[in-house]
């Protein structure tokens, strides 16, 4: 088994309650990492807590915050601060997709879905950096999407604030390399998340013998790698290697994860 050498990292990591935010932090306590993760319904993030736990019988904390209010985040690092000490890796994973045409996306949505990954990335990582400064290796890994390379059809929101996301990385990454602090951003594609089962529960609901198994089926049929929606733990563990010393002269780049649908590299 490699060693990561994250035996005692302070990580944080936003949207962790659910999809690849918890797959993540289930590799990152795998390997000794202490864990807090950030999410907005305490009752998620208390049966996430345990399930981690259960699995690795790491160090793991959760913590209720909206990433999209500073106040929020500054409080939230400030608890993860005085529970252990300084922060050592940060992962901006918070956000849900939201994808309309040109004709139907309002102000609104356009607020909510900035609110939450452009300026939830900007408060945790502006709020982080003294401490990411600290520990003289620090981490910030952004989680963005492969249309934030290359927008398809009535992609937007979503894809406008994910090639924002990415701009942040390359900018980061420059800015922040003097102080050994590594920026990253993983574009994910099709995983199986909360998302997707939400969509699938809806479409049950109006045909019952549509099957979970259908429903990713269907969506993976398009995927170049085994025609099969990825796995949370898929992108997870891609994250928990990039935030280790192993990926310690990799900065400033975008891997996809994604089954090889992206059109660009």
């Amino acid at each position: 088994m490699m060693d990561l050498g994250l035996k005692n990292k302070i990580s944080i990591i936003t949207g962790g309650s659910d999809g690849i935010g918890k797959a993540t932090a289930i590799s990152l306590s795998s390997e000794g990492s202490k864990v807090a993760i950030i999410g907005r319904n305490e009752k998620k993030l208390d049966a996430a807590v345990k399930e981690i736990i259960s699995i690795t019988s790491g160090e793991v904390i959760g913590i209720s915050a909206d990433v999209s209010n500073e106040n929020d985040v500054k409080k939230m690092v400030n608890n993860v601060v005085k529970k252990w000490g300084g922060i050592d890796i940060l992962i901006n994973n918070a956000g849900t997709s939201s994808a309309t045409s040109l004709e139907n996306i309002t102000d609104e949505q356009i607020k909510i879905d900035f609110g939450i990954k452009v300026y939830g990335a900007i408060y945790c990582a502006r709020n982080s950096l003294k401490y990411l400064k600290e520990s003289g290796s620090g981490v910030i890994i952004n989680t963005t999407t492969p249309g934030g390379k290359a927008s398809g059809p009535s992609g937007q929101p979503t894809s406008l604030s994910r090639a924002a996301g990415i701009s942040l990385t390359k900018s980061w990454a420059g800015e922040l390399a003097k102080y050994n602090i590594r920026v990253n951003t993983i574009c994910v594609g099709l995983l199986k998340s909360g998302q997707h089962r939400n969509r699938w529960e809806i479409a049950n609901k109006e045909n019952p013998e549509y099957s979970i198994e259908n429903h990713w089926k269907k969506l993976g049929q398009n995927v170049p790698l085994g025609n099969r929606v990825g796995e949370a733990h898929e992108a997870g563990d891609v994250i928990c290697f990039l935030a280790s010393n192993r990926a310690s002269y990799v900065t400033g780049t975008a891997i996809n994860v994604d089954g090889g649908t992206s059109p660009v590299i």
